[in-house]
């Protein structure tokens, strides 16, 4: 199997996925359109309780984690409705590596998250006044948060087995885990025992991460991202040898 061919039966992959993105648009708007929603509305409460610069980034940021935890459902579903379409034992009688698989599905939906979080920190420049004076901080928090929740993605769609154990698993989760990160609520307002279990979710690390790029504090950007695609790993790793079986064929799920 020569780097070539992978590459060719790479890319038919990643079109395919995309072709499917976009033949149902509905998931992936709504995560562009509420997220500025839930901005405009929810802002003139932050800035009431932190002031106008604070209350900028924190809306901006807590939006931006939340509502990208919630994206979940673009990737798990990624690979969901290959079963749920029965095209999954069509790809099993491929000659398809499961990281092929991963990377097919992944390219499109890495795209689709990182284009929402684009969205929302240009709508928070543009139409709230959010200062972003070290942009390539920022930038890296981002790719590595997106990694992470295509990480979280896959894990999630390999080990659902319905379209409603996904939604519970994405819904429950992504509140759960913006929340306990901080998100939606400053952790400093937060009961004690919330701050101390803070670090166990990965959105604690991007909302983190983020508010040291914004401040251009390079060595916590440095120390989140690494946390970020740490857990990307590991989430990629489980769902590849979910995928794998005896002999490195993709399996029935």
């Amino acid at each position: 199997m020569s780097p070539r061919e992978s590459a060719i039966r790479t890319g038919a992959l990643v079109r395919h996925n995309l072709l499917l993105m976009l033949r149902e648009p509905g998931p992936l708007l709504s995560r562009m359109i509420l997220p500025l929603v839930f901005i405009a509305l929810l802002r003139p409460l932050y800035l009431a309780a932190q002031g106008r610069t604070a209350g900028t980034e924190q809306a901006v940021v807590g939006t931006l984690v939340t509502f990208s935890l919630l994206a979940l459902s673009i990737s798990g579903s990624a690979i969901l409705t290959e079963r749920l379409g029965r095209t999954w034992d069509r790809l099993r009688g491929a000659p398809v590596h499961p990281a092929e698989m991963l990377i097919g599905k992944a390219v499109p939906v890495f795209a689709a998250l990182l284009a929402q979080q684009l969205l929302i920190v240009g709508f928070g420049v543009c139409a709230l006044g959010l200062s972003v004076p070290h942009p390539l901080l920022l930038l890296g928090v981002l790719l590595s948060w997106t990694c992470a929740l295509l990480g979280l993605g896959a894990l999630l769609g390999v080990l659902a087995r319905s379209m409603g154990e996904l939604s519970a698993a994405y819904d429950i989760g992504g509140m759960l885990l913006s929340s306990l990160g901080g998100a939606l609520v400053p952790l400093a307002l937060l009961p004690h025992w919330v701050a101390n279990a803070a670090p166990l979710s990965p959105g604690y690390w991007a909302v983190h991460g983020l508010h040291a790029a914004l401040a251009g504090d390079t060595q916590t950007v440095a120390g989140a991202c690494g946390v970020l695609l740490g857990v990307a790993l590991v989430c990629d790793t489980l769902a590849s040898i979910r995928l794998r079986g005896r002999s490195g064929r993709l399996v029935s799920l």
